[in-house]
């Protein structure tokens, strides 16, 4: 496969909690309908039952911890499992606050798939075989990728060995045998971006783009574009992306459960403003 590692620049968008405020009532969004997802009624029942202590650190948290990448007061059994066609790399801005990243939610849904690091642990990644999607003057469309990367690989074989990666940045341990094809989202806001962005280790990474997707995020800062995706909508949409235009297979809802968790918060966020706007 000429993929072998894709990076994956998002704006990290998920609230620590959620506040209702008057306003008027936000219409459903189409882009999350006729998803294949799990039964919420694990959640649903959890919710009842209100926040719950995490068992490893003590936190108040519902549904899960954020900080121990576990779930609480849900079974593991009755909540979805997803396998993903690439493994999975989150590079987390060290300022960015857990509760705030619906990153976590690619991490309980595809558990074997998907590493989350801190900056600025980076593994070592090989130009030719890794894309930085990030918006900007000379990224390319997922469909343009794959060509891209192949022409990168035969101009690196025909050139004279690279030099050894310099030392002067911490670098990230890899599990031994793991695959090298994966996928790497960079955690961060919009403010926070310049400090990854710019370091040195990515300078020299091929730029992809998710051009044609909206976010349908509940807390949308005004006066930013409609294309700033929260993490959990930038990896499954890439995904969807990746099976449908890089593998040319038909996309029959494989990846839909990593939209779990946002989904059942993002109807019953919707109905709360909704709820608010009549009073």
């Amino acid at each position: 496969d000429s993929l072998s590692t894709i990076v994956f620049f998002f704006r990290s968008i998920w609230p620590q909690r959620i506040t209702i405020t008057k306003q008027n009532p936000v219409p459903a969004s189409p882009p999350l309908h006729g998803l294949k997802l799990a039964p919420h009624r694990e959640l649903e029942q959890a919710q009842q039952r209100g926040r719950l202590k995490c068992s490893s650190c003590g936190g108040s948290r519902m549904f899960f911890c954020y900080t121990c990448c576990s779930l609480v007061g849900v079974s593991q059994q009755e909540i979805p499992s997803v396998k993903l066609p690439i493994k999975i790399d989150i590079i987390k801005h060290p300022s960015e606050v857990d509760g705030k990243s619906t990153a976590i939610h690619a991490k309980i849904l595809a558990p074997d798939d998907v590493t989350i690091y801190t900056y600025p642990c980076i593994p070592e990644y090989e130009d030719d075989k890794v894309v930085l999607v990030f918006p900007g003057p000379g990224s390319v469309s997922v469909e343009e990728m794959t060509c891209r990367l192949q022409n990168l690989a035969v101009m690196k074989s025909a050139a004279s060995p690279d030099e050894e990666p310099s030392p002067k940045r911490p670098r990230a341990e890899e599990t031994p045998g793991a695959t090298q094809q994966r996928v790497v989202f960079i955690d961060s806001t919009w403010n926070q971006t310049t400090r990854i962005i710019t370091d040195e280790r990515l300078q020299a990474l091929l730029r992809v783009e998710l051009k044609t997707r909206k976010t349908c995020f509940w807390r949308h800062q005004k006066g930013s574009p409609d294309t700033y995706l929260a993490t959990i909508e930038a990896v499954y949409y890439f995904l969807k992306d990746y099976q449908e235009l890089c593998l040319r297979q038909e996309y029959t809802g494989q990846y839909d459960n990593l939209m779990y968790f946002y989904c059942y918060l993002h109807t019953l966020i919707n109905k709360a403003k909704t709820t608010a706007g009549r009073r």
